[in-house]
C-alpha cells in the first residue's frame, strides 16, 4: 500500500509524461502530491486526462483520492500502534 500507488504514478509519468506537463505547471506539485497524497493525485490526473480541466464528476474522483490518502496514513499509524502494543506484551 505504501509503494504501490507511487509505483504507478512512475510508471504513468515514463509513459505519459505530456499529462504530467498540461496537468500541472511546475515539477513540485506533482512531487509533493506523489510524496503525501498519492492516490488523490491518480484519480487527479484520470479526470484531467478526460478531458483538461477539473469539475463535475471529477471532483468526486478527487474526494474518492483524498479519502483513500487519509485512510492509508490513519491506517498505517494504528498498524503502527498494534505492532508496539504487541512487542511489548
Amino acid at each position: 500500500m505504501l509503494f504501490g500507488p507511487r509505483l504507478a504514478i512512475l510508471i504513468w509519468w515514463i509513459i505519459n509524461p505530456a499529462l504530467f506537463g498540461s496537468a500541472f505547471n511546475t515539477w513540485i506539485w506533482p512531487l509533493l502530491f506523489a510524496i503525501f497524497a498519492p492516490f488523490t493525485m491518480i484519480f487527479f490526473l484520470i479526470g484531467w486526462r478526460l478531458h483538461p480541466g477539473i469539475s463535475g464528476f471529477d471532483w468526486v474522483l478527487i474526494a474518492i483520492g483524498i479519502i483513500l490518502d487519509i485512510s492509508s496514513h490513519t491506517g498505517a499509524g494504528a498498524g503502527y500502534r498494534r505492532r508496539e502494543r504487541l512487542r511489548r506484551d
